[in-house]
């Protein structure tokens, strides 16, 4: 297949066959996991297909970073050893001390700790602002000094709308670079670059491995100046995607728009059981009509994913309760496996926001719905919820 057909095809045509072609000598048609560090070269500087060291540089890789990007509408994908390093590498291209960086208020707490924690004692500063106020963001813009705006949508756990076309006109009118975290809606439901982003960023832990077996991170962008920064801060900084890493992940984007598609039905009816379910006091899913960001989603998004957030009567004791009672919803942190999740965000995945203004509510439980028989699932739930 041509690369400009490629380029013209749709989404599921070009994550089975973007970033690679089959061999040409023993007509594999899956990339090879290329297990090495070094390569042999013709000469010195004379690299065999432009690979020296596979820190910087590894054919399984690209394969993978080619992909992600076709995915993206992106023309650059660099992929990490974990989102978190994708993130910190970005910072570090992207940002000098005495930078600044709006935050959301309800940021996913890893990527919280590490601006308060780690790119703080750097010297980088941060604001927290609703994703969901534009107003809030461009008033939370220090003017000369905030290099980057920092957007997830939808958030985690809360899952709050942010309008990423809206966002990027206020953060290009005061200098700045708009970052779409898309981990949750994943290329598949939503596709920042075209709304205006200039980075989206991925843990591709989540829904682009989809099976809960490997870590890894991801950026893309649609900037060749912007990539040539985050290419050299890769290299130099070395948090890199391993071969068979981006072998799991390759394997795993090749079924994307289907399980997505299976995740999003399902929630769709876990959210329809909770809604009716007395002990629950509120669920959080953008595509109720009642969700203050559900008119944006529907514009920016294809579905509305496999994320949902509930709030229980009865206060934390009645939520770590339910957590622990389910079968199906295995109790565990991260997201977007085949297979359901249940966690206490303020226990767990956000236990580092806790006292601050990003502390989660303690009632808050969050799902992560799998592609499994939706009965069971409502059945799990069910029971646990008594």
């Amino acid at each position: 297949m041509s690369e400009r057909d490629l380029v013209k095809s749709g989404f599921e045509t070009r994550a089975v066959h973007a970033g690679y072609e089959p061999d040409p000598t023993t007509g594999a048609v899956i990339p090879p996991i290329y297990a090495t560090s070094t390569y042999a070269q013709d000469g010195v500087g004379g690299l065999r297909g432009g690979y020296e060291y596979s820190r910087s540089g590894n054919p399984t890789r690209t394969a993978l970073e080619e992909t992600l990007a076709a995915l993206e509408g992106g023309s650059h994908g660099f992929a990490f050893a974990s989102g978190l390093a994708a993130e910190d590498t970005l910072v570090r291209a992207l940002c000098r001390p005495g930078d600044h960086v709006v935050l959301p208020d309800d940021a996913y707490g890893g990527t919280f700790r590490l601006f308060d924690k780690v790119e703080r004692a750097w010297g980088l500063e941060h604001s927290p602002a609703p994703v969901s106020d534009t107003d809030a963001i461009a008033a939370a813009i220090r003017p000369g000094r905030t290099k980057l705006v920092w957007l997830e949508t939808p958030t985690n756990p809360m899952l709050t709308i942010g309008d990423i076309a809206a966002v990027a006109r206020v953060a290009h009118d005061a200098g700045a670079l708009l970052v779409v975290d898309n981990t949750f809606a994943s290329s598949y439901l939503q596709q920042p670059l075209s709304l205006g982003a200039d980075v989206v960023v991925h843990s591709t832990t989540k829904y682009a491995g989809g099976h809960s077996d490997v870590v890894g991170g991801a950026l893309v962008v649609d900037d060749a100046d912007l990539a040539e920064r985050i290419g050299y801060h890769q290299n130099a900084i070395g948090g890199v995607a391993g071969p068979f890493d981006s072998w799991l992940v390759l394997r795993g984007l090749k079924t994307l728009a289907l399980r997505m598609e299976r995740h999003s039905d399902n929630a769709e009816r876990v959210v329809e059981f909770l809604a009716d379910h007395p002990g629950v006091t509120e669920v959080i899913y953008p595509g109720l009509p009642g969700h203050p960001g559900h008119e944006v989603a529907a514009r920016q998004m294809r579905r509305f994913g496999g994320m949902v957030s509930f709030r229980v009567a009865g206060g934390e004791e009645r939520a770590l309760a339910i957590c622990a009672a389910t079968e199906v919803f295995t109790l565990g942190e991260s997201l977007g496996g085949v297979e359901s999740l249940i966690e206490h965000p303020g226990r767990m995945t956000h236990a580092s926001v806790a006292g601050t203004d990003l502390e989660v509510p303690a009632d808050l439980v969050r799902l992560s719905v799998g592609i499994e028989t939706a009965e069971d699932l409502l059945a799990d739930l069910g029971r646990a919820l008594g």
